[in-house]
């Protein structure tokens, strides 16, 4: 009965920490401070050193638990990642990924090799386990911020956190062998790591495809569509690490894969993940929070703040500015890129390995990880959002999206039921707007449920139900967010070929002589923008009226101030590619045929 009841008292604590990382959140959101940074030091205070005492010493089920969590974590950020929205930011992202990791960890290796006493190896190990950077900890604090990064500096950074730590894993475990075993190669190094990406790959984009086909022709029961595909990630990182594959790298392809398909019950997976994944980063922070020995931390403490001020201001800056020198960014989002490097716990899992694999000096690993990470969660985390905005790389978000129902409809996958509070200043209510690919089905009103026509005209507070492609439900949200004020358009942008957004599609008709669509005359051009696009505008995003190319400038809230027009005599053969162009292109087409298959 002991034994009973000491399994009743594990879980019963273990539940009220995960209860107690859970309502620190709310603290931690009111003050500001890096939620993951809470769940860190609710796992100290619960450990030996601490108030709780609990003894915790099982690294075996730490990296068990770990390993299970980052491969979830991974899977979300792929299944949440759009293809369209990281395929222009493909090559620099894969660069960041591996030689930007390499380049980190080869610049910290020597301040690790001096200021901890190591050899060159165990060095590099040093700079191997804390040269990633951590998606979880990226996206959580610009959430939790209330940041809206701009779009290619966000798909940047969450396609490079989501693919490097593949490469850092297997960095890290190929150190752990040089040093446990002593002999290895530079040719059998590239070999490996050249076959587990390429064996993880392709476990990733079959395990994909087998998850799709399964849930679009397998009749699973209401509500086990969510479970079945956590599962499923699981086994395809299970199967691709019995193969000595890239397990991160294969479930990361597969979640990008399933995310980038129709399938049934989409939303309700998402929604299920999102939950699994912050039980996940709770539980793996806690339990490496256990196993942090404030007193031993003593020892090594000042060589470990030295080590991580170079990693965030020397090491980690040096790579990004090396690694996207080829490409288009400006100094401002690569600095800001440099800076948002947030280590997580991704660095506190790689530094158990050499514990679990039971290296001489494999605390002092993990007591340096841990001190990498608390730092850069306080400094770096902290600082995110007015680094953003001195940068200019994001904008404060004004309002919330509309809160969205979906509900799919069985018996096809090519429509679903999409619902929104009709707000008194969307444009949906004062402007009439609404896409071609939606319809109006139903409204409920005072508790009834009405036809379009029955509830015509449509009032503010009512609930309207619209049909539409799944991938396009996102983009409805804009009709039905309160519309902002529109600012007026930077003086240095009016020139020639430049209109105001709330020209009517009517007037440039009548001044340049085209033909439109009598249904699109009155629209304004900021209107016939979110009309015909699938998603919001970005700045550049053009649509064709015509013979005219309507470009859209000054982007404010969502809406367009003001349209370029491009004339047909405007229009230039493009130069030719250049190297690197050519590059880029033949990577973006390499990906996008991966992800249809």
């Amino acid at each position: 009965m002991a034994s009973l009841d000491s399994v009743s008292l594990a879980i019963l604590l273990g539940a009220i920490l995960v209860m107690a990382g859970i309502l620190s959140s709310l603290l931690a959101l009111r003050f500001g401070a890096p939620l993951l940074l809470v769940f860190l030091f609710i796992g100290m205070l619960a450990g030996d050193s601490g108030p709780g005492g609990l003894m915790f010493s099982d690294v075996q089920n730490t990296y068990l638990v770990g390993s299970a969590a980052l491969a979830l974590i991974l899977f979300d950020g792929g299944l949440k990642t759009r293809f369209q929205s990281i395929r222009t930011v493909l090559a620099p992202s894969m660069v960041l990924a591996t030689l930007g990791v390499l380049l980190t960890a080869l610049v910290t290796a020597p301040v690790a090799k001096y200021a901890l006493d190591l050899n060159w190896t165990e060095a590099l190990l040093i700079g191997a386990v804390v040269a990633s950077t951590d998606a979880a900890a990226v996206f959580l604090l610009v959430h939790a911020q209330g940041l809206r990064l701009r779009p290619r500096v966000g798909a940047t950074l969450e396609a490079e956190s989501g693919t490097n730590d593949p490469f850092a894993v297997f960095l890290t475990l190929m150190l752990v062998e040089l040093i446990s075993v002593g002999d290895s190669s530079v040719w059998h190094v590239v070999l490996e790591f050249l076959r587990e990406s390429m064996l993880g790959g392709l476990v990733g984009v079959i395990g994909g495809r087998l998850v799709v086909a399964a849930l679009n022709r397998v009749e699973l029961p209401q509500g086990l569509h969510a479970p079945f595909v956590t599962t499923a990630a699981l086994v395809i990182f299970g199967v691709a690490q019995i193969f000595h594959a890239s397990g991160f790298l294969a479930v990361y392809l597969a979640g990008i894969i399933i995310g980038n398909h129709p399938t049934r019950a989409h939303r309700s997976v998402v929604t299920f993940l999102d939950a699994a994944t912050w039980l996940a980063q709770i539980v793996m922070f806690v339990l490496l929070g256990l196993l942090v020995s404030p007193h031993r931390l003593l020892d090594s403490v000042v060589p470990a703040v030295i080590v991580a001020l170079v990693l965030m201001l020397v090491a980690r800056p040096l790579a990004v500015f090396l690694c996207l020198a080829p490409f288009r960014f400006n100094w401002r989002e690569k600095l800001f890129i440099a800076w948002t490097g947030l280590r997580g716990a991704v660095a506190i899992f790689l530094a158990s390995i050499p514990m679990l694999v039971g290296l001489s000096k494999a605390y002092l690993y993990f007591d340096v990880a841990f001190v990498v990470v608390i730092i850069s969660l306080l400094l770096q985390g902290w600082t995110l959002a007015a680094a953003a905005r001195r940068l200019h790389v994001a904008l404060p978000r004004a309002d919330r999206g509309p809160r969205r129902v979906e509900l799919d409809l069985p018996g096809q996958l090519e429509q679903q039921l999409v619902g929104y509070a009709v707000r008194p200043k969307s444009l949906f209510l004062r402007r009439g707007l609404i896409p071609s690919w939606s319809k109006p089905t139903l409204v409920i009103r005072n508790e009834k449920i009405l036809s379009p026509a029955e509830a015509e005209p449509i009032a503010a507070g009512d609930y309207l139900y619209l049909l539409a492609p799944p991938e396009k439900a996102e983009a409805l949200d804009r009709f039905f967010v309160e519309m902002q004020p529109m600012a007026p358009p930077d003086p240095h942008l009016l020139g020639d070929f430049l209109v105001s957004g709330e020209t009517t599609v009517e007037d440039i008709a009548q001044i340049y002589g085209i033909s439109v669509d009598p249904a699109a005359a009155r629209l304004t051009l900021a209107d016939y923008f979110d009309v015909h696009l699938d998603r919001a505008p970005k700045d550049g995003a053009t649509l064709p009226l015509d013979t005219i190319v309507l470009v859209a400038r000054n982007i404010s809230e969502g809406r367009v101030n003001a349209v370029g027009l491009r004339l047909p005599e405007d229009e230039e053969q493009p130069p030719p590619l250049t190297r690197i162009g050519a590059f880029r292109q033949k990577m973006a087409e390499a990906w996008s045929s991966i992800a249809r298959i």
